[in-house]
């Protein structure tokens, strides 16, 4: 069992990522994952810097903790080619502590190229294609594709690490996951589903399986939901909602009516450490073995702390 700490680059400066990146190293944390957005969900949470500058700096201050996106849509706002070449240089700067995740997208951050944003289906045959573009990149030599909704025109990656970076799919339902085990390493979810690991197995997938665990951590418990109401109401609304709307200010309106109750129920609350442990228990014993444990709470520094002097020992003994 791994353990991983999100990165809200949504909620700090990219500074601030890279500092509580280094924390997140030195308190014990096996990695660190952090979205590819270029909006936040709301705009009270006021950034959302470029995911891969910031994590070559870490790479750079950093020595052991792992570094994953969580995740990169390759198909829209980005060429397949530009993420085989973005991925292949942060795992050689990584020293090949470099996981790529990936997924098909939201409208929130595809839209903004003027492109449109697919149907579920129409993200998924791009999702395929992409994961096919990037394989082909990553072998070396001149390359070109031509598939139904992507090509690649004589392209090479020069710069490729020893080992390609670990890719691991983002999964919801049965598309997705036939995807994460036919073309990924590993797959890559929010909610402990048994059967999202079933059938990936099933599928013949093997590989790490990761999860993010909501938390929202502070001294009172009663700080600690109003924090994760004002910042993260809108991971209550479901996937069906949250892939589909285009900007902060839609996903202010369909989380207007979350309450307080709301967040308590989705989200492990407070300063009580059996509260947190029962919540990892449940993606652990659902097969997720690579855990995002993922803040929603006002202070990231006592939330670090509070793992590493708390949480870290009895949430390793999970297994």
């Amino acid at each position: 069992m791994r353990f991983g700490y999100k990165l809200a680059s949504e909620g700090f400066g990219p500074k601030e990522i890279i500092r509580q990146a280094i924390r997140a190293e030195e308190v014990g944390f096996d990695f660190v994952e952090m979205s590819d957005h270029f909006h936040p969900w709301l705009d009270v949470q006021g950034h959302s810097s470029f995911t891969w500058t910031v994590f070559g700096a870490i790479a750079a201050r950093t020595e052991r903790v792992g570094l994953v996106t969580g995740v990169t849509c390759p198909t829209v706002r980005y060429h397949p080619a530009i993420i085989a070449q973005a991925a292949a240089t942060l795992a050689i700067v990584s020293d090949g502590r470099f996981t790529l995740g990936v997924g098909a997208g939201e409208r929130l951050n595809e839209h903004v190229v003027g492109q449109g944003f697919p149907s579920v289906r129409g993200r998924h045959e791009r999702l395929r294609e992409a994961l096919e573009i990037i394989r082909l990149l990553w072998r070396g030599g001149y390359q070109s594709y031509e598939g139904k909704h992507l090509h690649l025109e004589d392209a090479r990656v020069f710069d490729l690490p020893d080992q390609p970076p670990v890719i691991a799919v983002a999964a919801s339902g049965p598309a997705s996951v036939a995807i994460a085990a036919e073309l990924g390493d590993g797959l890559f979810a929010t909610e402990p589903k048994p059967d999202l690991v079933q059938a990936y197995r099933r599928g013949g997938g093997d590989g790490p399986r990761y999860a993010e665990v909501p938390m929202a951590w502070a001294p009172d418990e009663q700080q600690a939901v109003q924090a994760a109401w004002q910042t993260s109401r809108w991971a209550v609304t479901g996937w069906k909602v949250m892939s589909e709307l285009p900007n902060p200010v839609n996903f202010e309106a369909a989380s207007r009516t979350v309450t307080e109750d709301d967040i308590r129920q989705q989200f492990a609350i407070g300063p009580d450490p059996d509260v947190h442990v029962a919540a990892v228990r449940t993606y652990a014993e659902a097969g997720f073995d690579h855990l995002v444990l993922q803040n929603a709470g006002p202070d990231p520094d006592g939330f670090l702390d509070f793992y590493r002097d708390t949480l870290a020992d009895r949430l390793r003994a999970l297994g």
